[in-house]
Protein backbone atom coordinates (compact mmCIF):
# COMPACT_ATOMS: atom_id res chain seq x y z
CA UNK A 1 0.00 0.00 0.00
CA UNK A 2 1.79 3.35 -0.84
CA UNK A 3 1.90 6.25 1.04
CA UNK A 4 -0.67 9.27 -0.09
CA UNK A 5 1.27 12.48 -0.87
CA UNK A 6 0.13 16.32 -0.84
CA UNK A 7 1.90 19.23 -2.46
CA UNK A 8 1.75 21.30 0.64
CA UNK A 9 3.68 24.69 0.84
CA UNK A 10 6.60 22.93 2.71
CA UNK A 11 7.11 20.43 -0.19
CA UNK A 12 6.03 17.32 -1.04
CA UNK A 13 4.42 15.50 2.22
CA UNK A 14 4.07 11.80 2.21
CA UNK A 15 1.35 10.59 4.45
CA UNK A 16 0.78 7.13 5.81
CA UNK A 17 1.77 4.55 7.80
CA UNK A 18 5.29 5.26 10.03
CA UNK A 19 4.80 9.06 9.25
CA UNK A 20 3.20 11.92 11.43
CA UNK A 21 -0.51 12.20 11.77
CA UNK A 22 -1.75 15.02 9.07
CA UNK A 23 -4.24 17.01 11.39
CA UNK A 24 -6.64 19.12 9.16
CA UNK A 25 -8.78 21.89 10.97
CA UNK A 26 -12.21 22.19 9.27
CA UNK A 27 -13.36 26.00 9.44
CA UNK A 28 -16.74 24.89 8.22
CA UNK A 29 -19.36 27.95 8.63
CA UNK A 30 -18.17 28.62 12.27
CA UNK A 31 -16.66 32.48 10.95
CA UNK A 32 -20.52 33.28 10.82
CA UNK A 33 -19.86 34.68 7.68
CA UNK A 34 -17.92 37.37 8.71
CA UNK A 35 -14.81 37.83 6.77
CA UNK A 36 -12.43 38.84 9.10
CA UNK A 37 -13.64 36.46 11.45
CA UNK A 38 -12.54 33.92 8.97
CA UNK A 39 -9.31 34.90 8.55
CA UNK A 40 -8.63 35.49 12.13
CA UNK A 41 -9.47 31.77 12.73
CA UNK A 42 -6.53 30.90 9.64
CA UNK A 43 -4.09 32.91 11.73
CA UNK A 44 -5.40 31.45 15.12
CA UNK A 45 -5.01 28.23 13.94
CA UNK A 46 -2.12 28.28 12.35
CA UNK A 47 -0.42 28.82 15.73
CA UNK A 48 -1.80 25.06 16.99
CA UNK A 49 0.57 23.02 15.31
CA UNK A 50 -2.02 21.99 12.76
CA UNK A 51 -1.26 20.71 9.20
CA UNK A 52 -3.52 22.23 7.03
CA UNK A 53 -6.49 24.41 6.83
CA UNK A 54 -10.02 22.79 5.03
CA UNK A 55 -13.13 25.03 4.53
CA UNK A 56 -16.12 23.90 2.11
CA UNK A 57 -16.92 25.15 -1.16
CA UNK A 58 -20.47 25.40 -2.12
CA UNK A 59 -23.76 27.77 -2.01
CA UNK A 60 -27.60 27.33 -0.99
CA UNK A 61 -28.02 26.45 -4.89
CA UNK A 62 -25.40 23.81 -5.59
CA UNK A 63 -26.67 22.27 -2.32
CA UNK A 64 -29.82 22.12 -3.10
CA UNK A 65 -32.94 24.04 -4.02
CA UNK A 66 -35.21 26.74 -2.41
CA UNK A 67 -38.58 24.81 -1.75
CA UNK A 68 -40.78 24.90 0.72
CA UNK A 69 -42.04 21.45 0.49
CA UNK A 70 -41.71 18.78 3.44
CA UNK A 71 -38.85 16.90 2.54
CA UNK A 72 -36.47 20.22 2.18
CA UNK A 73 -36.86 20.99 6.01
CA UNK A 74 -34.67 19.53 9.07
CA UNK A 75 -36.43 16.81 11.22
CA UNK A 76 -34.81 14.48 13.81
CA UNK A 77 -34.59 14.41 17.17
CA UNK A 78 -31.41 14.28 17.38
CA UNK A 79 -30.00 17.27 15.42
CA UNK A 80 -28.78 20.18 17.14
CA UNK A 81 -31.64 22.67 17.94
CA UNK A 82 -30.11 25.00 15.71
CA UNK A 83 -30.49 23.35 12.87
CA UNK A 84 -34.01 21.29 13.52
CA UNK A 85 -37.00 22.41 11.36
CA UNK A 86 -35.19 24.68 9.25
CA UNK A 87 -35.11 24.55 5.16
CA UNK A 88 -32.20 22.93 3.94
CA UNK A 89 -31.62 26.34 1.91
CA UNK A 90 -32.23 28.68 4.28
CA UNK A 91 -29.88 26.15 7.05
CA UNK A 92 -27.26 26.68 3.74
CA UNK A 93 -27.21 30.31 3.70
CA UNK A 94 -26.02 30.86 6.83
CA UNK A 95 -23.44 28.06 6.85
CA UNK A 96 -21.50 28.69 3.29
CA UNK A 97 -17.91 30.21 3.07
CA UNK A 98 -18.65 32.55 0.43
CA UNK A 99 -16.66 31.91 -2.87
CA UNK A 100 -14.80 35.31 -3.41
CA UNK A 101 -13.00 34.63 0.09
CA UNK A 102 -11.59 31.47 -1.32
CA UNK A 103 -8.40 32.66 -3.18
CA UNK A 104 -7.22 34.99 -0.51
CA UNK A 105 -7.84 32.52 2.63
CA UNK A 106 -5.92 30.18 0.65
CA UNK A 107 -3.30 32.75 0.05
CA UNK A 108 -3.12 33.41 3.68
CA UNK A 109 -2.77 29.68 4.79
CA UNK A 110 -0.31 29.13 2.49
CA UNK A 111 1.71 32.53 3.66
CA UNK A 112 1.32 30.90 6.89
CA UNK A 113 2.70 27.72 6.11
CA UNK A 114 0.04 25.48 5.98
CA UNK A 115 -1.99 23.68 3.45
CA UNK A 116 -5.47 24.82 2.32
CA UNK A 117 -8.16 22.78 0.39
CA UNK A 118 -11.85 22.15 0.34
CA UNK A 119 -14.71 20.09 0.68
CA UNK A 120 -16.44 20.61 -2.79
CA UNK A 121 -20.88 19.69 -3.14
CA UNK A 122 -20.77 19.78 -6.70
CA UNK A 123 -19.08 19.47 -10.00
CA UNK A 124 -19.20 23.58 -10.34
CA UNK A 125 -17.11 23.91 -6.89
CA UNK A 126 -14.34 21.39 -8.30
CA UNK A 127 -14.21 23.58 -11.33
CA UNK A 128 -13.93 26.61 -9.14
CA UNK A 129 -11.23 24.99 -7.44
CA UNK A 130 -8.99 23.27 -9.97
CA UNK A 131 -8.72 27.56 -10.69
CA UNK A 132 -7.55 28.13 -7.48
CA UNK A 133 -5.16 24.74 -7.43
CA UNK A 134 -6.16 23.36 -4.49
CA UNK A 135 -3.57 20.21 -3.86
CA UNK A 136 -6.45 17.42 -2.92
CA UNK A 137 -10.12 16.93 -2.41
CA UNK A 138 -11.85 16.15 0.74
CA UNK A 139 -15.43 14.29 -0.24
CA UNK A 140 -17.99 14.36 2.81
CA UNK A 141 -20.04 11.83 4.16
CA UNK A 142 -22.57 12.49 2.67
CA UNK A 143 -21.43 12.74 -0.53
CA UNK A 144 -19.41 9.30 -0.78
CA UNK A 145 -22.09 8.02 -2.72
CA UNK A 146 -22.81 10.99 -5.23
CA UNK A 147 -21.01 9.54 -8.08
CA UNK A 148 -22.02 12.64 -10.45
CA UNK A 149 -19.09 14.30 -7.72
CA UNK A 150 -17.05 11.54 -7.64
CA UNK A 151 -16.35 11.36 -11.02
CA UNK A 152 -15.81 14.74 -11.36
CA UNK A 153 -13.05 15.00 -8.75
CA UNK A 154 -11.38 11.83 -9.88
CA UNK A 155 -11.46 13.49 -13.00
CA UNK A 156 -8.55 16.34 -11.58
CA UNK A 157 -6.37 13.03 -10.67
CA UNK A 158 -5.48 14.87 -7.76
CA UNK A 159 -5.56 12.67 -4.30
CA UNK A 160 -8.72 12.37 -2.59
CA UNK A 161 -9.60 12.22 1.27
CA UNK A 162 -13.16 10.67 1.73
CA UNK A 163 -15.81 10.46 4.95
CA UNK A 164 -17.32 7.03 4.82
CA UNK A 165 -19.68 8.41 7.08
CA UNK A 166 -22.76 5.82 7.48
CA UNK A 167 -21.88 4.41 4.14
CA UNK A 168 -21.71 0.39 4.06
CA UNK A 169 -19.07 -1.46 2.68
CA UNK A 170 -21.02 -2.53 -0.49
CA UNK A 171 -21.61 1.21 -0.90
CA UNK A 172 -17.90 1.81 -0.31
CA UNK A 173 -16.59 -0.44 -2.61
CA UNK A 174 -18.68 0.93 -5.21
CA UNK A 175 -17.31 4.38 -4.48
CA UNK A 176 -13.90 3.70 -4.85
CA UNK A 177 -14.58 1.64 -8.24
CA UNK A 178 -15.82 4.70 -9.39
CA UNK A 179 -13.19 6.46 -8.36
CA UNK A 180 -10.64 4.69 -9.66
CA UNK A 181 -12.54 4.01 -12.99
CA UNK A 182 -12.36 7.61 -13.62
CA UNK A 183 -8.45 8.52 -12.49
CA UNK A 184 -7.92 9.11 -9.30
CA UNK A 185 -4.95 7.12 -7.49
CA UNK A 186 -4.40 8.05 -4.30
CA UNK A 187 -6.84 7.57 -1.64
CA UNK A 188 -7.71 8.00 1.88
CA UNK A 189 -10.73 7.23 3.76
CA UNK A 190 -11.67 8.63 7.13
CA UNK A 191 -13.98 6.52 9.25
CA UNK A 192 -16.65 9.37 10.79
CA UNK A 193 -19.11 9.07 13.29
CA UNK A 194 -21.50 11.72 12.09
CA UNK A 195 -23.81 12.22 15.06
CA UNK A 196 -22.44 15.70 15.90
CA UNK A 197 -22.29 15.76 19.76
CA UNK A 198 -22.34 17.67 22.41
CA UNK A 199 -21.88 14.49 24.55
CA UNK A 200 -20.69 11.66 22.34
CA UNK A 201 -21.03 8.11 23.82
CA UNK A 202 -17.95 5.81 23.79
CA UNK A 203 -19.36 2.78 22.69
CA UNK A 204 -20.33 4.99 19.40
CA UNK A 205 -16.67 5.47 18.36
CA UNK A 206 -16.06 1.80 16.83
CA UNK A 207 -12.58 3.16 16.46
CA UNK A 208 -11.40 -0.54 15.40
CA UNK A 209 -12.99 0.23 12.18
CA UNK A 210 -9.47 2.45 11.33
CA UNK A 211 -7.79 -0.37 11.92
CA UNK A 212 -10.32 -2.26 9.07
CA UNK A 213 -9.77 0.08 7.01
CA UNK A 214 -5.99 -0.42 5.36
CA UNK A 215 -7.58 -4.54 5.54
CA UNK A 216 -10.56 -4.36 3.73
CA UNK A 217 -10.18 -1.60 1.31
CA UNK A 218 -6.69 -1.82 0.37
CA UNK A 219 -6.48 2.23 1.21
CA UNK A 220 -4.73 4.35 4.15
CA UNK A 221 -7.07 5.30 7.18
CA UNK A 222 -8.29 8.69 9.09
CA UNK A 223 -10.60 9.84 10.97
CA UNK A 224 -12.82 13.18 10.70
CA UNK A 225 -14.40 13.95 13.96
CA UNK A 226 -17.74 15.72 14.77
CA UNK A 227 -18.19 15.38 18.23
CA UNK A 228 -16.17 18.09 21.22
CA UNK A 229 -13.38 17.53 23.17
CA UNK A 230 -9.91 15.92 22.46
CA UNK A 231 -10.36 11.99 23.70
CA UNK A 232 -11.36 10.78 20.65
CA UNK A 233 -9.30 12.19 18.37
CA UNK A 234 -6.21 11.43 20.20
CA UNK A 235 -7.08 8.04 20.40
CA UNK A 236 -8.01 7.37 16.98
CA UNK A 237 -4.42 9.14 16.45
CA UNK A 238 -2.98 6.02 18.36
CA UNK A 239 -5.06 3.84 16.44
CA UNK A 240 -3.05 4.83 13.33
CA UNK A 241 -5.16 7.57 11.73
CA UNK A 242 -2.64 9.13 8.73
CA UNK A 243 -5.27 11.80 8.80
CA UNK A 244 -7.58 13.21 11.19
CA UNK A 245 -10.03 16.16 10.28
CA UNK A 246 -11.68 18.26 13.05
CA UNK A 247 -13.57 21.47 13.56
CA UNK A 248 -12.17 24.80 14.94
CA UNK A 249 -13.37 27.44 16.24
CA UNK A 250 -12.78 31.03 17.89
CA UNK A 251 -15.11 30.76 20.65
CA UNK A 252 -18.10 28.66 21.29
CA UNK A 253 -20.29 31.02 22.94
CA UNK A 254 -19.94 33.31 19.73
CA UNK A 255 -22.10 30.59 18.24
CA UNK A 256 -21.75 29.00 14.83
CA UNK A 257 -23.37 26.02 13.44
CA UNK A 258 -20.88 23.70 14.69
CA UNK A 259 -20.07 25.26 17.48
CA UNK A 260 -21.43 22.68 19.72
CA UNK A 261 -18.77 20.11 18.73
CA UNK A 262 -15.64 22.80 17.72
CA UNK A 263 -12.51 22.95 19.33
CA UNK A 264 -11.37 26.34 20.26
CA UNK A 265 -7.61 27.28 20.25
CA UNK A 266 -6.00 26.01 23.26
CA UNK A 267 -7.77 22.94 22.93
CA UNK A 268 -6.52 22.56 19.54
CA UNK A 269 -3.01 23.34 21.14
CA UNK A 270 -3.61 20.18 23.84
CA UNK A 271 -4.68 17.82 21.37
CA UNK A 272 -2.40 18.42 18.89
CA UNK A 273 0.44 18.24 21.41
CA UNK A 274 -1.17 15.17 22.41
CA UNK A 275 -1.12 13.75 19.21
CA UNK A 276 2.96 14.50 18.53
CA UNK A 277 4.01 13.28 22.07
CA UNK A 278 1.95 9.88 21.35
CA UNK A 279 4.09 10.00 18.22
CA UNK A 280 7.07 10.11 20.00
CA UNK A 281 6.00 7.76 22.38
CA UNK A 282 5.23 4.97 19.66
CA UNK A 283 8.86 5.67 18.10
CA UNK A 284 9.82 2.72 15.58
CA UNK A 285 10.13 -0.92 16.37
CA UNK A 286 13.42 -1.39 18.70
CA UNK A 287 14.72 -4.37 20.62
CA UNK A 288 17.47 -3.41 23.53
CA UNK A 289 18.23 -1.07 25.72
CA UNK A 290 15.99 2.60 24.55
CA UNK A 291 18.42 5.04 26.25
CA UNK A 292 21.72 5.62 28.10
CA UNK A 293 19.29 5.00 31.07
CA UNK A 294 18.26 2.33 30.21
CA UNK A 295 22.29 1.19 29.65
CA UNK A 296 22.57 2.04 32.81
CA UNK A 297 20.29 0.22 34.29
CA UNK A 298 21.59 -3.29 32.86
CA UNK A 299 23.80 -3.15 36.00
CA UNK A 300 20.96 -4.96 37.56
CA UNK A 301 20.82 -7.89 35.57
CA UNK A 302 21.95 -11.09 37.22
CA UNK A 303 25.55 -12.96 36.86
CA UNK A 304 27.56 -15.40 37.78
CA UNK A 305 29.45 -14.78 41.47
CA UNK A 306 31.78 -16.36 43.84
CA UNK A 307 29.27 -16.96 47.19
CA UNK A 308 31.55 -18.54 49.67
CA UNK A 309 35.26 -18.63 49.34
CA UNK A 310 36.84 -21.03 46.81
CA UNK A 311 40.16 -22.77 46.61
CA UNK A 312 42.53 -23.71 43.71
CA UNK A 313 41.77 -26.71 41.92
CA UNK A 314 38.21 -26.70 43.75
CA UNK A 315 34.38 -27.38 41.87
CA UNK A 316 32.51 -24.84 40.96
CA UNK A 317 28.88 -26.22 42.79
CA UNK A 318 25.76 -24.65 43.78
CA UNK A 319 27.11 -24.36 47.20
CA UNK A 320 29.77 -21.64 46.09
CA UNK A 321 28.07 -20.21 42.94
CA UNK A 322 24.87 -18.50 42.29
CA UNK A 323 23.33 -16.35 39.50
CA UNK A 324 22.92 -13.00 41.65
CA UNK A 325 22.74 -9.63 41.18
CA UNK A 326 24.52 -6.82 39.91
CA UNK A 327 25.70 -7.93 36.16
CA UNK A 328 29.64 -7.76 37.07
CA UNK A 329 30.33 -11.77 36.14
CA UNK A 330 29.48 -14.25 33.08
CA UNK A 331 26.17 -13.82 32.00
CA UNK A 332 24.03 -16.90 33.34
CA UNK A 333 23.59 -18.68 30.46
CA UNK A 334 26.53 -20.15 30.98
CA UNK A 335 26.01 -21.81 34.47
CA UNK A 336 25.95 -25.31 33.38
CA UNK A 337 28.72 -24.95 31.02
CA UNK A 338 30.93 -23.56 34.62
CA UNK A 339 29.30 -26.12 37.11
CA UNK A 340 31.46 -29.26 37.94
CA UNK A 341 34.83 -27.09 36.28
CA UNK A 342 37.22 -26.38 38.66
CA UNK A 343 39.13 -22.68 39.72
CA UNK A 344 42.22 -21.46 38.12
CA UNK A 345 43.46 -20.31 41.35
CA UNK A 346 41.57 -18.76 45.05
CA UNK A 347 38.94 -17.28 44.55
CA UNK A 348 37.31 -15.28 47.42
CA UNK A 349 33.62 -14.58 48.27
CA UNK A 350 31.62 -11.92 45.88
CA UNK A 351 33.83 -12.22 43.35
CA UNK A 352 32.58 -12.13 39.81
CA UNK A 353 33.27 -15.14 37.81
CA UNK A 354 35.16 -14.60 34.37
CA UNK A 355 36.73 -17.27 31.79
CA UNK A 356 40.07 -16.61 33.50
CA UNK A 357 39.11 -18.05 36.98
CA UNK A 358 38.02 -21.20 35.25
CA UNK A 359 39.89 -24.09 33.90
CA UNK A 360 38.95 -25.28 30.24
CA UNK A 361 38.39 -28.66 30.86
Amino acid sequence: MSNFTIQTPRGSRNIGTGQPCFIVAELSGNHNLDYDRAVAMVKAVALTGVDAVKIQTYTPDTMTIDCDKEWFFVKGKDNPDLWKGQKLYDLYKTAYTPWEWQADLKKLTEELGLTFFSTPFDPTAVVFLENLNVPCYKISSYEATDYVLLKRVAATGKPIIMSVGFATEEEINYSLKVLRDNGAKDIVLLHCVTAYSDDPQPEEMNLRTILDIPQRFGVQAGFSDNNIGTEIPIVAATMGAVILEKHFILDRTAGGPDARFSLEPQEWKTMVKAIRDTETMKGVVHYGCQSDKEEQNKFFRRSLFAVADIAAGELFTERNIRSIRPSAGLPSKHYDEVMGKKATMAITRGTPLDWGLITKN
